[in-house]
């Protein structure tokens, strides 16, 4: 089995999204196709209520999903067909746009206000553009925790670990999107279906990613400190793309860390996007756009 390398780090940068939530922009339209299925990943993280509190109102989607996990808060959300609700700590809506839909979502802070989640947009084929939209609201308790003889926690949100399947499935990218947490010293392989494309994100602590790094050292996208970058360790708010091989390999030091690891199959089409909408082709947007504007966008 062949390690994969980190080919690429980047490092999450401040944004104003909706009608005023100040949040992380960890990648979008900027990195397409680099983490094709996936188009962006936002981490909204305060516990400053006027952060968050004016929300996404009402918008609309078509062409992809978006999911949404909860860590600590809620999020209200409603949509023009009638379905609303409350994601919760610890829940997680899978949302498939498909031919259009028109929601809002509306973060509410938890204990002492902190509001932490982070939503990720997954691209849909040329095939699959216009199917109907579908709502996957999965709660904290539908999530299975898996504990490893090493110590380390895995929530399995989709996909597949140690013959424990997660909740969300029937997904056409073949994603998987697991929370991991390991303890300090601690080594943990996770072998990648051949041909996806897999990265972690760092929520919480340091750790190793991939082999430890030799020169040339992977490509940085920001400033971070020299040190964690040259030993090869990485921290809350970074990135990391890993490259070929067959599995990857995460290893802490004398702290323990926190982060989700995501991979899924290309769909290696043309991207067509503008704001909340993604398509194929120039066109295909304009139809979207026009359809928004004269009341036919829902199907």
């Amino acid at each position: 089995m062949k390690t994969k390398g980190v080919i690429k780090v980047l490092d999450s940068r401040p944004t104003v999204e909706g009608a005023g939530v100040n949040l992380k922009r960890v990648f979008g339209n900027n990195e397409v196709p680099l983490l094709d299925p996936f188009l962006l990943l936002d981490d909204f993280h305060s516990n400053k209520p006027s952060d968050y509190i004016k929300g996404f109102p009402w918008h609309p989607h078509r062409g992809i999903e978006t999911i949404t996990y909860v860590l600590h808060g809620e999020v209200e959300h409603g949509d023009s067909l009638g379905n609303k609700g409350i994601i919760h700590s610890g829940d997680v809506q899978w949302m498939t746009a498909g031919s259009g839909i028109i929601h809002q979502e509306m973060p509410k802070g938890g204990q002492g206000g902190l509001m932490w989640g982070f939503q990720l947009w997954s691209n849909l084929p040329a095939s699959d553009k216009m199917m109907p939209p579908r709502y996957r609201d999965v709660k904290n308790s539908q999530i299975p925790e898996v504990l490893v003889d090493n110590g380390a926690k895995v929530r399995i949100i989709c996909g597949e670990f140690n013959n424990t399947v997660g909740p969300v499935r029937d997904i056409v990218s073949d994603p998987e999107y697991l929370d991991i947490e390991l303890p300090a010293k601690t080594t943990f392989t996770r072998p990648v279906k051949k041909g996806h494309n897999i990265f972690a994100y760092v929520t919480m602590g340091k750790a190793h990613f991939g082999e430890r790094s030799e020169p040339p050292f992977p490509e940085i996208t920001a400033p971070m400190d020299i040190n964690i970058n040259r030993n090869g360790l990485f921290g809350p708010e970074h990135l990391v793309l890993f490259g070929t091989g067959d599995e990857v390999t995460i290893t802490t030091e004398d702290s323990p860390v926190r982060f989700l690891l995501i991979s899924g199959k290309p769909i290696g089409e043309p991207v067509a996007w503008y704001g909340p909408i993604v398509m194929n082709t120039q066109d295909e947007l304009r139809i979207a756009f026009e359809e928004y504007q004269n009341g036919t966008f829902i199907k």
